[in-house]
């Protein structure tokens, strides 16, 4: 019988950011919150991203609404959006095909 092999983390990972990439998907570990005023990308907490949506946590239609507002925010269709991980939590982590634009707070780090 073989054994799993652990996959290799990558430069996202091992240096604690928030995100890295993968080929041309990006990966985002997010911080999810739920019936916010506005629906916004924030500042990075530890290794995830605050990420707020206006939509009420019931279901998961609060993810349902992030991968929406998230689509528009990083120019992808929401088809391009999945969720490894988090459904129906506030801990995420998304994978985003091919991303046409980034919001500044991914600039930022990548200048880092």
């Amino acid at each position: 019988m073989k054994k799993a092999t652990p996959k290799a983390k990558s430069d996202g990972e091992r240096s604690g950011s928030f995100f890295w990439w993968e080929e041309d998907t990006l990966v985002v570990n997010i911080l999810g919150k739920p019936s916010a005023r506005n629906d916004a990308v924030g500042k990075p907490k530890g290794h995830q991203l605050k990420v707020s949506v206006t939509a009420a946590p019931k279901l998961g239609r609060a993810t349902d609404h992030m991968v929406l507002f998230l689509a528009d925010e990083f120019g992808v269709s929401p088809a391009a959006i999945t969720v490894v991980y988090g459904r129906q939590n506030v801990n995420k982590q998304l994978r985003i095909q091919a991303p046409t634009k980034l919001p500044a707070i991914f600039q930022q780090r990548s200048l880092l």
